[in-house]
């Protein structure tokens, strides 16, 4: 579906759901990481893209002090009373509507020049919202960050307020900590922010520096494998490994593991225990790996980042070990098929435990590579 059919539709939903046309239709899209997993939070390099799968939201003013949210994915509606303080979700209402609670509260917060949460000026109106997307949730291609990143885009249009693109994606990775709890890093937030098309985005996740990495040739294709297996970020998996490689980060003397050395990592078996050893390594080689990648894509040399993608899993199956038994078949059908069959490289892509893979296959072959790996 088109991104113009999927406003389409969320529109006539809106219509039929609140009884009156939509006034404000906004999107934002999913995103894929090529590689760079689990270093954004590190202070590492990452490698996403954005791509064509959105979350859309479609409003009208209801002449309330209320926002009504409802979501195709999921039964129930969420509210939210802008003349109160607004806090994580009270008992009775559905969790998922906290990615929206906290962009709400962000932007309050913007326009009352800073000051904490209180009650919503007068600028943000009663509104009716439905929210529908062709992006699965739980797949780890960022379903999170594109509703944060929406719903901050239609609070843009209804107030007036324009805010500068990365204050938008740090005002979103806010909502997610606060709100959601998930001490997400900013890869997600910025890809769906600041993506250009037939880019890649090579960002140092410490100065917050984007690189646009030309991804044009029309020869090569990115293929997105759902394993429907669907994770929980919020199901302490991620903020564990977060925590050890703060942990980490600090036993060897550093702000975050972006400053250590491989070398450092491997004489440090005194210091780490046996985990944040594991995870320390990777974080270390696979930030090299990110930036190596980008130099190898740059001069076309494809074999190099088909390697890359696979140490990559790897690296996150066996130190990291955030991927699953479903992703781990993927990789290796991916592997089984090869260059000879069309497949580049193959890896999976996203906070793990679940979700998606990602692949790069030859444009002739992507039909027989799908094929193969439906079956």
């Amino acid at each position: 579906m088109s991104l113009f059919d999927l406003a389409q539709t969320a529109g006539q939903l809106a219509c039929d759901q609140f009884g009156r046309d939509a006034h404000w239709l906004v999107a934002a899209p999913g995103r894929v990481n090529l590689i760079g997993e689990h270093v954004d939070y590190n202070d590492g390099f990452v490698l996403p893209m954005a791509i064509d799968r959105h979350v859309v939201i479609a409003a009208s003013p209801n002449g309330q002090r209320v926002m009504r949210l409802r979501s195709t994915a999921v039964e129930g509606e969420a509210t939210i009373d802008l003349d109160r303080p607004i806090e994580p979700t009270a008992e009775g209402q559905p969790a998922w509507s906290n990615y929206v609670r906290g962009v709400v509260a962000g932007f309050v917060s913007k326009l009352n020049d800073g000051q904490s949460n209180g009650a919503a000026v007068a600028a943000i109106p009663g509104l009716d919202c439905v929210i529908h997307s062709d992006l699965s949730r739980g797949g780890g291609l960022s379903s999170s960050a594109a509703l944060e990143v929406a719903k901050a885009t239609l609070l843009e249009a209804v107030t007036g307020h324009t805010l500068e693109p990365v204050e938008k994606a740090l005002l979103c990775q806010k909502a997610e900590h606060d709100f959601a709890g998930v001490p997400c890093g900013i890869m997600d937030q910025f890809a769906s922010v600041l993506a250009k098309a037939d880019h890649l985005m090579l960002i140092d996740c410490r100065s917050r520096h984007v690189q646009h990495v030309p991804f044009n040739n029309p020869d090569v294709r990115v293929m997105v494998i759902d394993t429907c297996v669907q994770h929980e970020l919020t199901d302490g998996g991620y903020a564990a490994r977060r925590e050890q490689c703060d942990m980490a980060a600090t036993a060897l003397g550093f702000a975050a593991l972006r400053d250590a050395t491989l070398q450092q990592v491997e004489s440090a078996a005194d210091v780490l225990n046996p985990v944040q050893l594991c995870l320390a390594y990777h974080v270390v080689i696979e930030i090299t790996r990110t930036i190596a990648t980008a130099e190898a894509l740059r001069r076309g040399d494809w074999s190099t980042v088909g390697q890359h993608m696979y140490e990559s899993h790897e690296s996150l199956r066996d130190k990291y070990t955030v991927s699953c038994a479903e992703l781990d078949h993927i990789v290796d059908t991916g592997r089984s098929i090869g260059d000879a069959g069309g497949v580049i490289g193959c890896r999976m892509t996203g906070g793990g435990f679940g979700g998606c893979a990602i692949a790069l296959v030859r444009r002739d072959a992507a039909d027989d590579v799908a094929a193969e790996i439906e079956k």
